[in-house]
């Protein structure tokens, strides 16, 4: 049974290194489809909760300036974790180290942002969790995506830590490709998820 499950990994990783892709790289893929699923599900449940309430109320109140410019500091970031991914891969460590820290100070803006923002729904407007079914939809998806940045942002300071510890090179780096890939991820999933709750209540 073992030398036949052994043999079935030996050939997985034949063929991830014949089509130029490890076996852990397709696995970070697989993982990442898995969170899409789950940000789709949440995005469906979004889509029919306003559905069925008709549209009525589901807007949020005040200017939407503030949160297009915590989009704007979120989509730049990937340039700085490109930076980071694309040094490495050519050998360039300051370029590593800079990405790095760019991504992680602009992933932590963008969330400063999102606690003001909750702030002031919660004490100004009254809107919580469970203050009504636009409030439950809003948050679950919006606080859902933060988790995801903080746990992005995480990720990249341990590769940070390790980066300065001497731990990658040129040809062994694949938690930095990983940390890449998510928070990559994380700004296309708030593409969506900022096109859906902020800009087509305003098409209304």
């Amino acid at each position: 049974m073992s030398t036949a499950h052994g043999e079935q990994v030996r050939i997985l990783e034949e063929h991830g290194q014949e089509s130029g892709r490890s076996l852990n790289w397709w696995g970070m893929v697989f993982f990442i489809a898995s969170e899409a699923l789950i940000f789709a599900n949440l995005i469906a449940a979004f889509l029919y909760l306003e559905i069925r309430n008709g549209g009525v109320g589901w807007k949020l109140e005040g200017p939407i300036l503030l949160p297009i410019i915590a989009t704007a500091i979120l989509l730049s970031s990937s340039y700085f974790v490109h930076m980071a991914g694309s040094g490495i891969r050519k050998g360039n460590r300051r370029n590593l180290i800079i990405g790095l820290i760019g991504t992680i100070l602009l992933g932590a803006t963008f969330l400063g942002f999102q606690a003001y923002e909750y702030t002031n729904l919660i004490v100004n407007e009254h809107m919580t969790i469970s203050s009504s079914i636009f409030g439950s939809a809003f948050f679950t998806l919006t606080g859902f995506h933060g988790l995801h940045v903080t746990i992005g942002a995480i990720f990249l300071l341990v590769v940070l830590v390790r980066t300065l510890r001497g731990h990658f090179t040129k040809e062994n780096h694949f938690a930095v490709e990983a940390a890449e890939m998510y928070w990559h991820f994380v700004d296309v999933v708030w593409v969506f998820v900022f096109t859906l709750v902020y800009l087509v209540p305003l098409l209304r």
